[in-house]
């Protein structure tokens, strides 16, 4: 049975970025693998993929194998492979403009400056792709690259793991009740946000 939705996590692949803000895609989609006992294990189209069922609905899990900035070919590739359009995307990544913790689903739009994100637009040729955008943002002065591939400090890693399990009820409420709900539900925080909407 093919696929009707494919659920791809942005990150970096190796062990060194895994607990990185950049990599928050990845432990989202890993988080969903786990809770719908889905192995997300084959090789195809330089990418990670697990085939399975979350809320009723056949979907595939992906973890791009190519670094974030150049990922775009790997999910036109993956969308090829299954059939898919754009429109049956669903891309998690992590989002400077929005504050930590802050979840933020949005059905199309620019890159607000996401490399990942830029790469996915050029390779597609459309922004109508779904994306859930999850906010790094510590409220504090930073330098945007060290930030991203720096380690989490032990003392954040519930707070990380409470932002990964929210953002894959977000995913979850996506697949099973349509985005319209999920924004309705998810992004509720953002009320009242200066966050450019670009």
């Amino acid at each position: 049975m093919s696929p009707e939705l494919l659920v791809v996590g942005l990150g970096n692949p190796g062990e060194e970025y895994r607990h990185t803000p950049h990599n928050l895609g990845f432990l989202v989609v890993d988080r969903l693998a786990e809770s719908h006992a889905i192995r997300v294990s084959r090789k195809e189209n330089t990418s990670l993929v697990g085939l399975g069922s979350i809320k009723g609905k056949h979907v595939a899990l992906a973890q791009p194998q190519t670094f974030m900035n150049v990922n775009g070919p790997a999910v036109k590739g993956l969308l090829e492979r299954y059939e898919l359009q754009p429109s049956q995307l669903v891309v998690v990544y992590d989002e400077l403009a929005l504050p930590w913790g802050q979840l933020r689903i949005r059905k199309n739009g620019s890159s607000a400056g996401h490399n990942g994100i830029k790469s996915l637009l050029s390779s597609l040729g459309t922004d109508t792709f779904l994306r859930l955008r999850i906010g790094i943002n510590p409220g504090h002065p930073i330098e945007g690259v060290k930030f991203v591939l720096g380690q989490f400090r032990r003392a954040q890693m519930q707070e990380v793991a409470d932002t990964v399990a929210r953002s894959a009820e977000a995913v979850e409420t996506i697949i099973a009740e349509g985005a319209e709900k999920a924004m309705a539900t998810y992004n509720r925080r953002a009320q009242g946000s200066k966050e450019e909407e670009e």
